[in-house]
């Protein structure tokens, strides 16, 4: 194939008066420095187990996009396995060294390409060093494994998929099982390693939420390294996430996680995405049939309620909703309800955020809402109408919501109804036909 190439100074020839088309010179690539998908010269030539040689990039999207065969020969692949051809590739470098006053540059030497078998073999040597008890050299293993995951997005793909989300989490509870005091250090480094892999798979769950795993993690809740509290809330929320029944299972390991979930939402130094973490935490937590009241008892000795009404002031909106889901659930105990009608804030600012938020946020602001008004409270319910309850309500009605909100809507405003005579809010006159949208 004939390529045109321009040469380095070709921008110079009319300068010195050469015609213009003495600048452009052609080049014959040679067919087997080409690329059988793109036609370009390859860069990092690889051979498939058929025998056909690619550019690495070309022949990695084929594959990825679901092609099993060679596109050469059409040959069914027996192993996706692509080998470095490195006699081609030097090839390749000497060839453009040679045509350098064409404008080519010669072809850089790729970085080595992590293999399964190079994560086989750390895992086995993580494996040998925790049974040893070589901390040491399972703190050089697991750097090596970030150190790959960090030059690009593929190691790190391979990484997980060969399975050493299920080697670190072994680790980490054989580690915690032992001493936690002992391994802090190497147990925070896996930990760190872990949270990039999440989702992990049930096997590896299963590690993280044995007793000692989540000793360790309620352990690093107290740490003094705010990297190390992050990943520990982050491991957790996501733990819970994916089965909610293991919050019970926290709880009995350690009494000390309400505590340190508090502080973590209540000291400024955390970022909003540990706080919102924590919320959810305390989320699964609270919604646990066995544990609610007690876990909400503990929460609310703490002050919680006015920590959350102080979120929902001046907060974004990711974490006003999850504040919101908090204190909805807290709003389930009858102590809850009776620590939130105590405060002056509750009321105008869970109306506040009704539309305000998120669709989300609105059920959790109408379910907050027809709990503290629950059994005709009318304080409540007055209070709702003096800071344009009805109206958001309705309007929330109105827009559409889920048939538990929608029940719980219609009590509140058949309520607010009995209510408003109360007031001096509404004209006795008045049509809901015409109320105005409050936002």
């Amino acid at each position: 194939m004939t390529f045109l190439f321009r040469r380095r100074k070709a921008s110079n020839a009319k300068k010195i008066g050469l015609p213009e088309s003495n600048s452009v010179l052609e080049l014959t690539i040679p067919s087997h420095f080409r690329c059988p998908v793109s036609l370009d010269l390859m860069k990092d030539p690889v051979t498939l187990s058929t025998g056909i040689t690619y550019d690495r990039e070309s022949i990695e999207k084929w594959i990825e996009s679901g092609n099993e065969t060679c596109p050469v020969t059409n040959q069914v692949l027996i192993t996706f396995e692509l080998i470095p051809n490195h006699s081609i590739r030097k090839m390749i470098q000497d060839w453009s060294v040679g045509k350098k006053s064409y404008g080519i540059e010669r072809i850089p030497t790729p970085k080595v390409v992590l293999t399964s078998y190079d994560i086989s073999d750390v895992s086995s040597k993580i494996n040998v060093a925790v049974n040893h008890g070589d901390v040491d050299k399972c703190k050089e293993l697991v750097r090596k494994i970030n150190a790959w995951a960090k030059e690009n997005e593929r190691n790190k793909v391979r990484i997980i998929e060969n399975g050493f989300g299920f080697v670190l989490s072994s680790s980490f509870d054989a580690l915690a099982s032992v001493s936690i005091e002992k391994h802090e250090g190497l147990l925070e480094e896996i930990l760190s390693t872990l949270i990039w892999m999440f989702p992990l798979g049930l096997e590896s769950q299963s590690k993280l939420v044995s007793p000692s795993s989540l000793r360790c993690m309620a352990w690093f809740l107290k740490s003094q390294n705010l990297s190390t509290k992050q990943n520990a809330v982050l491991a957790i929320k996501d733990l819970l996430s994916l089965d909610q029944q293991r919050a019970n299972a926290l709880l009995e390991v350690t009494k000390d996680v309400l505590e340190s979930l508090f502080l973590l939402l209540k000291e400024p130094i955390y970022p909003t995405s540990t706080k919102a973490n924590s919320l959810m935490v305390m989320y699964y937590i609270l919604t646990l049939p066995k544990t609610s009241e007690i876990s909400t008892s503990r929460f609310l000795k703490m002050g919680l309620v006015s920590l959350l009404l102080e979120i929902l002031v001046d907060s974004e909106k990711s974490l006003c909703q999850k504040a919101l889901g908090v204190l909805d659930s807290i709003c389930s105990t009858y102590e809850g309800r009776e620590e939130a009608r105590k405060n002056a804030l509750t009321v105008p600012l869970v109306v506040k955020k009704i539309l305000r938020v998120s669709a989300a946020a609105t059920e959790f602001s109408v379910s907050i809402l027809w709990k503290l008004c629950e059994n005709g409270d009318g304080d409540a319910l007055i209070e709702a109408l003096e800071v344009g309850g009805f109206q958001k309500v309705l309007v929330a009605l109105q827009m559409g919501c889920g048939e538990n909100t929608k029940v719980k809507a219609t009590e509140l405003l058949k309520g607010m109804n009995q209510n408003r005579k109360k007031l001096n809010c509404f004209e006795s006159s008045a049509d809901l036909r015409y109320l105005k949208k409050s936002y």
